[in-house]
């Protein structure tokens, strides 16, 4: 009986945590839009400087979020290979198990682009931080293609996940073929990622109220970088992109199976 009201608390404390964590996480993003990177944008500087404060900005506004809900209990986390981060021109490649998988990696990333839904620049809690750090929209496939690959030969990172959307829990991994189009087109470093949830939660097919049965622990393996040398060499072109694009699949797919051999 104890247990049984030990559990019923931990849960609803959980549920109160969550919906605190993400109204919080509305609230500054909107703080963050109308005061903090405005302000930001005042002080003198280039445009790529100005971007780079503003992806500091919310680098260090995601680390204080996700270590919010880690101190309010919903969720643990690991990282492993942290100090492969934050290298120029750097293509960080991840799968996309959770809601959060976007702001655990800038949380430990201090300057970084990503690509963004075009429905996004709508929303008011990333409206700010889209404009200010340039992050760049999909709205226009071919356009997004280029953006991302000169932002690379400047020495940005930028962060894609290949799939284009949240995973499907127990689906085989299928990669789209624009990750590996930008990294041949870019000549840059690749660094996979593996992203891991346990319990499953924040799913694309589940709300955020939707909780686990226990917090969730997020769990961050970054990867050593992907030699791309060698699809470079193949032609066509596209026959390269399939090749490089099957091998990134494999690698995720790989370490899922690994996952799941082991019971984790």
């Amino acid at each position: 009986m104890a247990k049984a009201l030990i559990r019923s608390l931990d849960y609803a404390w959980r549920l109160f945590a969550t919906a605190l964590s993400f109204a919080v996480f509305g609230v500054g993003g909107m703080l963050l839009w109308w005061l903090v990177l405005p302000i930001l944008a005042l002080r003198p500087g280039l445009p790529a400087a100005k971007q780079r404060r503003a992806q500091y900005a919310v680098h260090l506004s995601f680390y204080a979020f996700i270590g919010l809900m880690h101190r309010l209990g919903v969720m643990t986390y690991r990282i492993d290979g942290l100090e492969k981060f934050n290298r120029p021109g750097q293509l960080i490649v991840a799968n996309h198990p959770t809601l959060v998988d976007v702001v655990f990696l800038l949380s430990r990333i201090q300057h970084a682009s990503c690509i963004v839904k075009a429905s996004l620049w709508r929303n008011p809690a990333m409206r700010g931080p889209i404009l200010h750090a340039g992050y760049i929209s999909n709205a226009d496939s071919q356009a997004m293609l280029d953006a991302c690959a000169e932002r690379l030969r400047e020495g940005g990172c930028l962060i894609v996940f290949p799939e284009g959307t949240r995973s499907v829990p127990g689906r085989a991994y299928r990669f789209q073929r624009g990750a590996a189009a930008l990294a041949l087109q870019a000549n840059c470093l690749v660094t996979p990622v593996v992203l891991r949830c346990r319990p499953s939660t924040l799913t694309k097919a589940e709300p955020w109220y939707r909780i686990p049965a226990r917090r969730f622990a997020l769990t961050m393996q970054v990867g050593d970088a992907i030699d791309i040398d060698a699809f470079r060499a193949i032609e066509p072109r596209s026959i390269a992109v399939r090749r490089l694009t099957e091998t990134l699949q494999d690698y995720f797919s790989e370490r899922r199976m690994n996952d799941e051999h082991d019971g984790n």
